[in-house]
C-alpha cells in the first residue's frame, strides 16, 4: 500500500532543525495510513451501534438525511482546511491556522484549548473501555470486576504503543479500523441482500418530509460529533509522504468515506427495522444494532460487535493520544510549554516525551475522577462531551482564520473564492450554531439534568483564556518565543496580534 519504512527503523531527519536543537518528527505515511489514523478517532463501528440509533430517536426516520446534512457541512469545513494546508505549510494544525488569521494570542489560546478537549476525550475513552468491558463480562454471565481495572489496563498499552513511531500506530489502527468497518459492511450487505426489513427498501428515510417528525437541529448535533478526528490531518504533515497531496487527499477521503459510511448504515438499520425503527432505538439504543446484524447475518455478530466496539475505542484511544502528543510536541518546539517536549526518539523517531506526558496527565485527570465516581457511570459522557464541544468551537475559529488570512494575504490564496471565503464562510455560520446549540442543550452532549454540569464549560474557558494571557505575556516579556509561535518558522507572514 505504501513505502514506509519498518518502524523499528529511523526515518530520515529533516534537515530544518528547531531553534533549540532538537530533531524534527519525520516518516513516509501515505493517505492510506494517514487517513485510516485520524478515521479511527472517530471510531465508526462504536458509532454506528451507538451513535445513530440516538440520532435515529432525534431525528426520526428521517435521520438519514441528517448524516449527509453532516456530510456536506465536514466537507465545507474542508475546503477551507485543506485550502489553509497548502499556504501555510505548518503542522500545527488549529494552532498554527488560528495563529495565522486570528493572531498569535487567540492561537495560542487555541492551541491551549486543544489540549485539553482532546486530553478530556482521551480519558473519555478508558472510561468508555472500563464501563463497557465491564457489562460486556457481566452479560456473558462473568463476575462484576470494576471499570477503573480496564481502563487502566487501556491505558497502560495505549501509552506504550503511542511511545514508538507514528507507523507502528498506523499499522495497528489500519488492521483495527478493516476489521470494524467489515463488520458494519456485513450487516450492511446482509440487509441488502435480504431486501431489506419488513416493509422492505421504503423512500421515508431520505425524504425530506419525514424530517418532521424530530429534532432536525439535536440530530445533527449528535451527526456532526461522531465525525471529529479527521481534523487532524495537517498535525503530522511531518510524518508523512509529500504532505502537499497526502493531507488534502486524507481529509477528504477520510470526511467521504465516513460520511459514506454513516449515511448507508443509517438508512439500512433504519430499513432492517422498518416502521419499528425508532421504537426499537428507543427501547434499545445499545443493542438496536447487534440485535439487527444477529438476525440479518448470523448470531454469532452479536457478540463480535461488543468485541470490536471494545477494540475500536482502544483504537480511538491511540488515534487521540498521538493527535494531543503532537499538540503538545509542537508547543514544546514553539517553547510556549518547556522545550524538553520537543525532544524527537532517536531510534523511533517519536515525541516520545510528549507522548509520556499526556499519558500521565491523563493518569492525573482519571484518578481523582475515578475515586469520585467508583461507578463510573456517566463519567464517559461529560468527557466525551466537553472535549467534543472543545473541537467544535476550534473548528469555528479555523474556518473564521481561513477567511481572515485569505482577506488580508489575497496574492496568497491561488484559489477560488468558494474555498477561500465561500465555503470556510458557510462553515463558520453552521459550526458556530452547533457550538450555540450543543449550549443551550449541554444536557444533551454531558448528561445529568438540565443546566446542572453547565459549570464544566469553565474547563474549556480556563485553558483557551489561559492560553491566550500566556501569549500576551510572551509579547510582553518574551518576544523571542512569542516570535516563535503559531510554528512560525520561515513564515512568510508575521500574524497580526
Amino acid at each position: 500500500m505504501t513505502d514506509n519504512k519498518l518502524a523499528g527503523e529511523t526515518p530520515p531527519t529533516s534537515p530544518n532543525a528547531p531553534a533549540h536543537g532538537h530533531a524534527e518528527l519525520s516518516g513516509r505515511m501515505g493517505v492510506a495510513p494517514l487517513m485510516l489514523t485520524v478515521l479511527a478517532f472517530s471510531a465508526p463501528i462504536a458509532a454506528v451501534a451507538g451513535f445513530i440509533p440516538f440520532t435515529i430517536i432525534l431525528g426520526g426516520e428521517g435521520a438519514t438525511l441528517v448524516f449527509v446534512f453532516a456530510t456536506v457541512l465536514m466537507l465545507l469545513f474542508a475546503v477551507g482546511y485543506v485550502t489553509m494546508t497548502k499556504s501555510i505549510p505548518r503542522p500545527g494544525s488549529f494552532y498554527a491556522f488560528i495563529s495565522a488569521g486570528l493572531g498569535k494570542v487567540v492561537g495560542l489560546g487555541g492551541a491551549f484549548l486543544a489540549l485539553a478537549a482532546y486530553l478530556l476525550i482521551l480519558s473519555g475513552c478508558y472510561v468508555f473501555t472500563g464501563l463497557f468491558v465491564t457489562e460486556f463480562i457481566n452479560s456473558q454471565g462473568g463476575p462484576t470486576t470494576p471499570w477503573w481495572v480496564w481502563a487502566a489496563l487501556s491505558w497502560a498499552l495505549v501509552s506504550v504503543l503511542c511511545y514508538f513511531h507514528i507507523e507502528v500506530s498506523a499499522k495497528i489502527l489500519t488492521v483495527a479500523m478493516a476489521l470494524e468497518v467489515a463488520i458494519v459492511m456485513i450487516f450492511n450487505l446482509a440487509v441488502l441482500a435480504r431486501g431489506g426489513g419488513p416493509n422492505g427498501y421504503s423512500a421515508d428515510p431520505i425524504t425530506p418530509s419525514t424530517l418532521s417528525q424530530g429534532d432536525v437541529s439535536l440530530a445533527l448535533l449528535f451527526a456532526i460529533m461522531i465525525f471529529l478526528g479527521f481534523e487532524a490531518t495537517a498535525l503530522f504533515r511531518d510524518e508523512v509522504r509529500d504532505p502537499d497531496r497526502t493531507i488534502p487527499r486524507a481529509t477528504y477521503g477520510a470526511v467521504l468515506f465516513v460520511g459514506t459510511l454513516y449515511i448507508l448504515s443509517c438508512y439500512l438499520l433504519t430499513t432492517a427495522y422498518g416502521d419499528g425503527a425508532v421504537q426499537a432505538a428507543t427501547d434499545s439504543p445499545k443493542s438496536m444494532f447487534a440485535d439487527a446484524i444477529g438476525q440479518f447475518a448470523a448470531p454469532m455478530f452479536s457478540d463480535l460487535t461488543f468485541v470490536f466496539i471494545i477494540t475500536s475505542e482502544l483504537a480511538a484511544a491511540i488515534s487521540v493520544h498521538n493527535v494531543t502528543s503532537r499538540y503538545t510536541y509542537n508547543l514544546g518546539r514553539d517553547q510556549a510549554l518547556p522545550a524538553a517536549l520537543a525532544k524527537v526518539h532517536p531510534r523511533h523517531a517519536s515525541p516520545y516525551r510528549a507522548s509520556v506526558v499526556v499519558a500521565a496527565v491523563v493518569a492525573l485527570v482519571l484518578v481523582p475522577l475515578g475515586l469520585g465516581n467508583t461507578t463510573g457511570i456517566g463519567l464517559d459522557a461529560q468527557l466525551f462531551g466537553l472535549g467534543t464541544v472543545g473541537v467544535l468551537v476550534l473548528m469555528t475559529l479555523v474556518s473564521l482564520s481561513v477567511i481572515v488570512w485569505f482577506g488580508r494575504e489575497p496574492a496568497l490564496a491561488g484559489a477560488h473564492w468558494f474555498k477561500c471565503f465561500g465555503a470556510p464562510g458557510l462553515a463558520v455560520v453552521a459550526l458556530g450554531a452547533t457550538v450555540v446549540f450543543a449550549v443551550l442543550n449541554f444536557e444533551l452532549v454531558v448528561g445529568g439534568p438540565p443546566g446542572q454540569n453547565l459549570g464544566l464549560l469553565v474547563v474549556l474557558a480556563a485553558f483557551l483564556v489561559g492560553g491566550s494571557l500566556l501569549a500576551v505575556y510572551f509579547r510582553q516579556f518574551k518576544p523571542e518565543i512569542f516570535a516563535r509561535l503559531g510554528r512560525a518558522e520561515g513564515s512568510e507572514v508575521e500574524s497580526v496580534s
